[in-house]
């Protein structure tokens, strides 16, 4: 803090030094450009006193070229008679001004990022904030506002677009190649821009520079030209040159579209492009980035960036390196966008957190934690949930691609569900992850809250000894088959009415209404695979609006009055679960990349790894190990979240068909 006097001291010191030089600079840049309009106005006088036949149309653009000098009197267009196209060498003149103001432009422009650079490290070190001063105390200097520069460019730039021919009969095949195209047909900031990026700039520079000390153009051309590998170092001065063209900006302020429209008018108002963009808000608070081509490296952009930053009260920010890395993600491959963490070798995950009692924040701060030793980076964060406490978030991460994902997502278990009671599914951020369409629901535990084979063994009695059977099958303890044989043989001479008294004792699942209504509105396909028993499962998926439903078949003696004790038709066990939704899929021309998987047993588990997102559903201990995904929430309604919908959106396609209309 004490240090920032002769901090401010030996700062100004640099820039008036650095100024001087600008302005010795821009003044023989002017004379220069002076003696190469004076030269076309000689010509055009010269011409005047030629016969009236020369070319009429060649004649007024030459005339168009020397009327644009301020200081020298113009002939008006309809006493001038025709001219000759411009020659090769007072093109050359005029480019050679023309690339030196370009450089003179690009040498105030780095200059001007380098000091808004020194404030922000100031800034940030000390805690006195004198950056938005400081800037606007130099904006007047002749560096960062010179009008005569600005307006010898304009002349020079109106001369060289109106001659729309040249005279290359004296010249070599290489400099007539090199002036070949002309732009008069064409946006003149393009033809510029296209200029811009040829080797031969710098070859331009160093042979036509004469007498006097060298211009920045030819010292910084003669340093190349000394080395033994010049011309690579040539094209890496040109490189420079050229990333100096684009800067990232951003605005933070708390006026809302008002920010975004004052980094809009500017770029408009200095002609550049938009390569991208980041938006980001909190209530009225916005803060908008832009990565921007700047046509010519005007430093004028910023003065009208910070003038439209004061009008909103807002914090002007740039970056000339960082923006120098994403063009060139931009322009190569399009591999990330601004909002995207720029490291290679990575793949891109989705993780939605979700705990129904509220995400607290000692969870939040390790899972942080988490991330930072695994080298994740959170590239986006979005709230799905609206109650009055935080719970539910999705996280877009950039994930290595040398982590175990299996590895990952077996720590994540450990870490978030058995320590903190919180889900955390990952899944790959692709297409898919929102383009879902068809869910297939196990029954038992799943769509309802029974086991329906125990509720028929309470009707009959023996609900303990069918139950311990079940638990074990659930468990994995024993194979779904033999359990299934043993549990029905049980309910040998059962009444078959006692079906119809369960289906009146079903509890549906919290939630299991509106997903599935949901769903509908939305457009998937639903389904239930039950190991259960065919007549609950229609009627499951009658109550639920499903298109599918598939089970175990009960058989009944000759007069349907009770059960033998056996089944009929195929088992709907493990495997069959598995290949029942691939047959669904294939009847429905859905991609296995679009099927969700709903489960809590341990016969559910090849059908969830035979689906893109298999979620196990308050699952048996050993399921939730083995499944990817695991959902230990009340209510089936939070599937939703994992498919990327918000509460609203949610709450907008769970209405009942009739409202939609």
């Amino acid at each position: 803090m004490k240090k920032t006097p002769q901090f401010c001291r030996m700062l100004d010191a640099e820039i008036e030094r650095m100024n001087r030089r600008y302005e010795l600079e821009s003044e023989k840049l002017r004379e220069e450009g002076r003696d190469a309009l004076r030269y076309l106005k000689r010509q055009r006088e010269l011409l005047s006193e030629q016969p009236a036949a020369l070319n009429e149309q060649s004649h007024q653009h030459l005339n168009k070229a020397a009327s644009s000098t301020e200081s020298l009197p113009s002939t008006p267009t309809s006493t001038v008679p025709s001219s000759r196209p411009m020659s090769a060498k007072e093109r050359l003149d005029l480019e050679f001004v023309l690339e030196g103001i370009l450089l003179l432009e690009r040498f105030a422009f780095l200059n001007y990022t380098a000091i808004a650079k020194i404030l922000k490290k100031h800034d940030k070190w000390t805690g006195i904030a004198i950056r938005d001063a400081y800037m606007i105390r130099i904006s007047r200097l002749p560096f960062v506002h010179n009008n005569p520069v600005l307006d010898l460019k304009e002349r020079v730039m109106n001369a060289l677009a109106g001659a729309s021919a040249i005279d290359t009969s004296s010249e070599t095949e290489d400099t007539a190649s090199i002036f070949s195209h002309s732009p008069s047909h064409r946006n003149l900031l393009e033809f510029l821009a296209e200029k811009e990026q040829r080797l031969h700039l710098a070859d331009e520079f160093a042979g036509d520079s004469e007498g006097g000390s060298p211009s920045l153009s030819a010292t910084a051309v003669a340093a190349a030209a000394s080395s033994s590998c010049g011309s690579d170092l040539r094209a890496s001065l040109l490189d420079v040159l050229d990333s100096t063209q684009t800067v990232t900006i951003t605005l933070r302020g708390p006026h809302g579209t008002d920010i975004i429209g004052a980094v809009l008018d500017s770029c408009m108002q200095f002609r550049c492009r938009i390569l991208d963009f980041s938006l980001s808000r909190v209530h009225h608070h916005v803060s908008f980035g832009v990565v921007v081509k700047i046509p010519a490296s005007d430093v004028g952009l910023f003065n009208h960036l910070a003038e439209n930053a004061r009008k909103w009260d807002a914090t002007l920010t740039f970056d000339v390196q960082n923006a120098k890395l994403r063009a060139k993600q931009l322009v190569y491959g399009t591999k990330y966008r601004l909002e995207e963490a720029p490291y290679d070798n990575r793949v891109k995950y989705a993780a939605t957190v979700l705990n129904e009692d509220g995400l607290t924040s000692i969870f939040l701060d390790e899972w942080c934690k988490w991330l930072l030793a695994k080298r994740i980076s959170i590239e986006r964060m979005r709230r799905l949930d609206s109650s009055s406490q935080l719970r539910c978030i999705e996280f877009i991460l950039s994930v290595p691609k040398n982590l175990d994902i299996a590895e990952l997502r077996r720590e994540l278990f450990e870490f978030s569900s058995t320590k903190h009671h919180t889900d955390v599914a990952l899944q790959p951020d692709n297409v898919f992850r929102r383009q879902k369409r068809l869910v297939v629901f196990d029954m038992d535990s799943t769509l309802i809250q029974q086991e329906v084979i125990d509720e028929i063994a309470r009707g009959a009695g023996i609900v303990d000894k069918v139950a311990a059977i079940t638990e074990a099958a659930m468990r994995g303890e024993i194979d779904f088959r033999q359990s299934l044989k043993a549990r029905v043989a049980l309910l040998k001479h059962t009444p078959a009415d006692i079906i119809e008294k369960v289906k009146q004792s079903l509890v549906f699942t919290e939630g299991a209404r509106d997903l599935c209504r949901a769903l509908k509105n939305a457009g998937f396909k639903l389904a239930v695979i039950s190991g259960g028993f065919l007549p609950l499962a229609t009627y499951v998926k009658s109550e639920l609006g499903l298109d599918y439903a598939f089970a175990n078949q009960l058989q009944a003696t000759p007069d349907g009055k009770y059960l033998t004790g056996n089944t009929t038709g195929p088992i709907v066990d493990a495997d069959r679960k598995a290949e029942l939704l691939e047959v669904i899929a294939q009847a429905e021309n859905i991609s296995k990349d679009q099927v969700v998987a709903v489960g809590d047993g341990a016969n559910d588990l090849k059908m969830l790894e035979r689906a893109s997102l298999g979620i196990a559903f308050n699952a048996k201990p050993r399921v939730q190990k083995m499944a990817r995904t695991r959902i230990n929430q009340s209510s089936l309604v939070n599937i939703l979240h994992l498919m990327g919908y918000s509460e609203n959106r949610i709450l907008q396609v769970a209405r009942p068909a009739w409202q939609l209309l």
